[in-house]
């Protein structure tokens, strides 16, 4: 327990929820990274984790080095000093595989709906036993004494091939990251490796004609709403606290659960939890009991009011995501206007989905578009522009900037939906203030 674990860039979401997990488990945690805020850093403070200045000076003899992807030695300088003077360090994805395998471990992959069901899973199962688990949203928990573990596994860059988990949902296959991806062809080879690390079964979602396609030595199961699926979601009742179901076994009845959360992936994201608990061998009234009590992850649908105006914030930064953030909008304010605030992520992912996320972006009553923003693994080269998606979507769609949200006050009765993945929170926090100030101004 002596040994110090130093993270290069520990904002990052999986680095420090990695960070937080092994700090409660007992051992000293250190990071660096830059100044600017991000979301993660209250969490590691509150937890008093030191977060330091980027510097040759963090990198001494007497700490293990676990250094963030976005990081290399020609933009970053703890990592050019290790590399010249031989220090060695693992990456988040390296230092993972092999620490899972003190544990019981559940991994979650997909395009999609990764950190919600991850959240789901852990939440229902650190409520029945002692459970350890990293979600990327930021928040990880660790127990010393844990026998299972839960984890996110990321695709991009082949991220999840270091992990053999005993137990992996997969939400889905679809084409992103076309940064690294060349096509879903490719996605799905990454996906396929991955299934076969899996050591006891898997749970795919079986409306997904390429998860039909995967094959492994791993038991796989399909979840889904359909008799061809091996735990079927029904009997789905949408309340005002969110939405129930049952789920069946082999023609039996397993449970009757209630999600506080609306829209069908939810369902199915849950469904996928209940496949994977009654295989592993635990208690359905208990998974039932517990999943009652989830209220979500950070930056997944998470809702504030601000002067009587709901706000919602959302990580959603792909077409397939936007459509069911829309979707649980709508059905949680069937009657009010849905006012969606977007910005694209990443210059390739725009230019590769233009059409898609227009298409996506319709499902708003109006659109609202920050501009682009660019990775730190890209370069702009000018070949698109925030304004070329204005132009495709049918609905009103404004360009608007971070110092003047006003426009946004055009609407009555509306519902105002921030989706990215970016800085968005940047233009959430200015037009909450803008709100703010209108009341301050009445009184």
């Amino acid at each position: 327990m002596s040994k110090t674990y130093h993270f290069i860039g520990i904002k990052g979401s999986g680095m420090s929820a990695l960070a937080s997990m092994l700090h409660q488990m007992g051992h000293t945690v250190q990071g660096s990274d830059v100044s600017k805020y991000y979301f993660t850093q209250r969490g590691l403070e509150q937890a008093g984790i030191k977060i330091l200045p980027f510097s040759e000076d963090n990198i001494t003899e007497d700490v293990e080095l676990i250094a963030g992807n976005a990081f290399r030695e020609d933009n970053n300088v703890e990592i050019a000093y290790a590399m010249k003077n031989g220090f060695a360090f693992k990456r988040y994805h390296e230092f993972l595989g092999e620490f899972m395998r003190q544990f019981t471990s559940f991994g979650v992959a997909g395009a999609h709906g990764k950190t919600s069901t991850t959240g789901l899973l852990s939440h229902v199962l650190k409520n029945i036993t002692d459970t350890s688990y990293l979600i990327g949203d930021g928040t990880g928990r660790g127990s010393a004494n844990s026998n299972y573990f839960v984890f996110e596994a990321d695709e991009y860059q082949r991220h999840f091939m270091p992990y053999h988990p005993e137990y992996s949902i997969i939400t889905n296959i679809d084409f992103d990251h076309p940064d690294y991806f060349e096509s879903i062809d490719d996605v799905f080879a990454a996906f396929n490796d991955y299934a076969k690390q899996v050591q006891k079964a898997l749970f795919l979602y079986g409306d997904d004609l390429y998860l039909r396609r995967i094959t492994s030595d791993a038991a796989i199961y399909y979840y889904g709403f359909n008799d061809t699926d091996d735990f079927i979601a029904y009997d789905i009742v949408r309340t005002t606290s969110g939405s129930s179901f049952k789920v069946k076994h082999e023609g039996k009845e397993i449970g009757s659960f209630h999600l506080p959360a609306f829209g069908r992936h939810n369902i199915l994201n849950a469904t996928a939890v209940v496949a994977n608990l009654y295989v592993a061998g635990f208690d359905m009234d208990l998974v039932a009991e517990h999943m009652q009590s989830f209220v979500g992850v950070k930056r997944r649908f998470s809702e504030k009011i601000i002067n009587d105006v709901t706000i919602i914030d959302d990580f959603a930064h792909h077409p397939t995501e936007i459509i069911a953030t829309l979707d649980a909008a709508r059905q949680k304010y069937p009657i009010k206007e849905i006012v969606a605030i977007f910005q694209p992520h990443t210059f390739t992912r725009t230019i590769a989905l233009l059409d898609e996320f227009a298409d996506a972006l319709n499902q708003a009553d109006a659109v609202y578009l920050a501009n682009i923003y660019g990775s730190a693994r890209e370069v702009d080269h000018g070949d698109i522009k925030v304004e070329d998606l204005a132009m495709k979507i049918k609905k009103p769609a404004k360009v608007v900037s971070v110092e003047n949200m006003s426009p946004l006050l055009d609407h009555e009765d509306a519902v105002y939906v921030f989706m990215g993945a970016g800085d968005i929170q940047l233009y959430e926090r200015s037009f909450e203030e803008l709100l703010s100030s209108l009341t301050n101004n009445r009184q």
